[in-house]
């Protein structure tokens, strides 16, 4: 049994396209929806188009992660072999999750099997998606597509969580998403800890999504440098192979470059570091620390 799990906020825009795509796939009764606390009209247009859908309204916006959480704590519960994770904003079809649980079933060394990502209209691959198929990222996609000569699964380090078949082996072993991350790096974090234990990550040519995304043209969690900064030192330290930088080193060596600015009157410079300190100061290290010890643990982690 496989249940899809689909974070909404605000998704007026694309959750008619999104859900009308699992129901031609036949899961739509399989479908468990966490609402983010949206103030569109998107929650009528799910509760009026697609009622056969579990839909759990939060009362307010707890991050992309930790909704996810929810929905995959309740789809283990309810004994799922597989959890799909989709974004808002994809698209499948009728035969993407069947592809991804045909691999799965044999290729049982996978904890996370991803389809290819076309943009939204299908004319070519997402933008980002295509960056973790490389050859350095992933070997041979690209000389046996230009070849025509697919094999059924790719291994990489990395995609991106927009659509993701994760195995019920994997949720035991790894858990969810770490509360470490509000929006964006959790994904990355996740694939750290599926490959620090012993579980890969691949890629299934013959599933395909399409990854409505190509418009935007905002995004804080991405303009704000502050921000960016941040989810960086955040990932950082909660790796589970980083064992050898500590916060205490990062403050000494900033200090350090604050006080060689101070020294050589190099204003630009000072002003940089001293924005540096600010966000380490944002950061709730201990919680980081904490989390990133629960992460090295087998089991059900933050479920």
């Amino acid at each position: 049994m496989v249940k899809i799990i689909i974070v909404n906020y605000n998704s007026e825009k694309w959750i008619d396209r999104c859900l009308s795509s699992i129901d031609q796939a036949g899961l739509i009764e399989h479908t468990i929806i966490i609402d983010n606390a949206s103030d569109d009209k998107s929650l009528l247009s799910i509760e009026e188009k697609f009622p056969q859908a579990d839909l759990i309204k939060l009362p307010a916006n707890i991050g992309f992660g930790q909704a996810n959480n929810i929905g995959i704590k309740k789809a283990n519960e309810q004994g799922s072999d597989y959890v799909f994770l989709m974004n808002q904003d994809v698209y499948i079809e009728p035969d993407t999750i069947d592809n991804l649980i045909k691999t799965a079933e044999s290729n049982p060394d996978f904890g996370i099997l991803s389809p290819i990502h076309l943009n939204g209209n299908g004319s070519e691959l997402d933008f980002s998606f295509s960056n973790y198929i490389i050859p350095l990222q992933c070997k041979k996609f690209y000389s046996d597509a230009f070849l025509q000569k697919l094999a059924p699964l790719y291994e990489a380090p990395f995609v991106n969580a927009a659509a993701w078949l994760l195995t019920r082996r994997c949720i035991e072993k790894i858990g969810g998403f770490s509360p470490s991350f509000y929006h964006y790096g959790e994904d990355g974090n996740y694939c750290q800890r599926v490959l620090f234990h012993g579980l890969k990550i691949g890629i299934v040519p013959q599933s395909i999504i399409y990854h409505d995304r190509e418009h935007r043209t905002e995004n804080i969690y991405f303009d704000n440098t502050a921000l960016v900064h941040q989810r960086k030192l955040i990932k950082i330290f909660s790796d589970p192979f980083n064992n050898q930088q500590s916060v205490s080193k990062v403050y000494i060596s900033c200090f350090k470059m604050m006080l060689k600015s101070l020294i050589t009157l190099k204003l630009k410079s000072l002003k940089e570091h001293y924005r540096r300190i600010r966000i380490y100061n944002s950061i709730d290290w201990k919680m980081i620390s904490h989390n990133k010890k629960q992460s090295l643990r087998e089991g059900k982690s933050f479920l």
